[in-house]
């Protein structure tokens, strides 16, 4: 069937010996993960996808293999590097975007914000919890009606009897019914935007799923209810000072996305290649001897292997404090744009069988059209990196 001619995996898709780059200890991270993913994700993903539940089950052990708050020092936290931190994010993607996206919440949109912008109470309190998977958080930022625009934030926090009161509705919210804490953005009154911390039992607040997704199937998205929500003062995050504080927990959203899209689209391409070498048509001859087949593979080994020196150098950046949001818009902009048009090519290449759950091929597809929209679309991105080129904001 041509399987002897396969070579590995790492020789397959390191086209430009990346891994000469990483240290060991990237390297070990890297392969950890990667057994973890094809040892404990894959068998049972596609199950969950088809059933639109997300597999709880993992959370224990990827708290215990320190993926929780792996980014952070402190706290139980692990402290790795950037690159390191995204190399989890690739591989964890590699099984599933829902999967990485529970993990780029749980340490970029809820532990970070808490670690960076709380008080120690508030650390000391929730980010051992965080990191050990005894409790779950998501992050409230976006509105029914204001998304690409969340300077026009509608939900509202005024003081009141020694506390805060909120009331508004936050939409398409990664583990919002399940989780234990939100991490609400709200206008107080007088003082701007600032952060809340809301927990699953306090009155006036609720989350109810959205149904029937298409995408992201095995991930829990909600929509959050704050309904005269009660909080006590001591859930403000002190250190929040505006809109510019949750944009700061998004670059670190958007930076392992980036990182992540690359698992979905090097899953895609090794499918792709798999089945073009095995398959025979025409004589007996694998399609992988045809020049159209070629030229897609060529165009999907390619586009993986700039997306990885981008990211990596991205990480390099961050590691030493230099990295700016709109370097960050360019490698999510650039890696989702790339790794969905990778996943159609190998649903292509792949013919009829490319839409069954045997194969991960369509599964990824339907997920990267989300991550494609969701922490910046495409377009938004575009006109991040267009100011940043011209100095003219096009917005409007």
């Amino acid at each position: 069937m041509g399987t002897a001619i396969f070579v590995s995996v790492a020789e397959n898709v390191d086209f430009m010996r990346l891994d000469d780059l990483l240290s060991q200890e990237e390297r070990l991270i890297r392969d950890s993960v990667r057994g973890f993913v094809e040892e404990q994700v894959l068998p049972i993903i596609e199950d969950h996808f088809q059933a639109g539940t997300f597999p709880l089950q993992l959370v224990d052990p990827m708290a215990r293999l320190g993926y929780l708050g792996a980014s952070l020092t402190g706290y139980n936290c692990a402290g790795l590097k950037p690159v390191g931190y995204g190399l989890i994010m690739q591989e964890l993607e590699r099984g599933d975007s829902g999967l990485r996206s529970f993990v780029s919440v749980q340490n970029a949109l809820v532990m970070y914000p808490i670690h960076r912008f709380g008080s120690e109470e508030q650390r000391a309190w929730w980010l051992p919890r965080l990191q050990g998977g005894r409790a779950i958080g998501c992050f409230g930022l976006t509105e029914p009606d204001f998304g690409s625009n969340p300077a026009g934030m509608r939900t509202k926090a005024r003081r009141d009897g020694g506390g805060f009161v909120l009331n508004g509705n936050k939409a398409w919210i990664t583990n919002g019914s399940i989780a234990d804490v939100a991490i609400v953005w709200a206008r107080l009154e007088g003082e701007g935007i600032r952060g809340f911390l809301v927990e699953r039992a306090d009155p006036g607040f609720s989350a109810r799923d959205y149904r029937h997704k298409h995408s992201l199937r095995a991930s829990v998205t909600s929509e959050l209810v704050l309904d005269d929500c009660w909080i006590p003062e001591d859930r403000l995050l002190s250190g929040t000072t505006g809109l510019k504080s949750a944009l700061m927990c998004l670059n670190k959203a958007r930076y392992g996305i980036a990182w992540g899209a690359l698992g979905a689209a090097m899953a895609c391409f090794e499918t792709a290649r798999r089945w073009t070498l095995d398959r025979r048509q025409f004589g007996g001859r694998p399609i992988a001897s045809h020049q159209l087949v070629q030229q897609k593979l060529v165009y999907m080994l390619t586009e993986i292997t700039k997306g990885q020196l981008l990211t990596y150098r991205l990480g390099q950046l961050m590691d030493r404090g230099q990295c700016r949001h709109d370097q960050i818009s360019m490698a999510k902009r650039n890696n989702v744009a790339v790794a969905l048009r990778i996943a159609r090519l190998a649903r292509d290449l792949l013919g009829a069988n490319g839409i069954l759950s045997e194969y991960p091929v369509f599964r990824h597809m339907s997920n990267l059209e989300t991550v494609s929209t969701y922490e910046g679309t495409h377009d938004i991105h575009t006109l991040i990196l267009g100011q940043s080129i011209t100095g003219i904001p096009a917005f409007e």
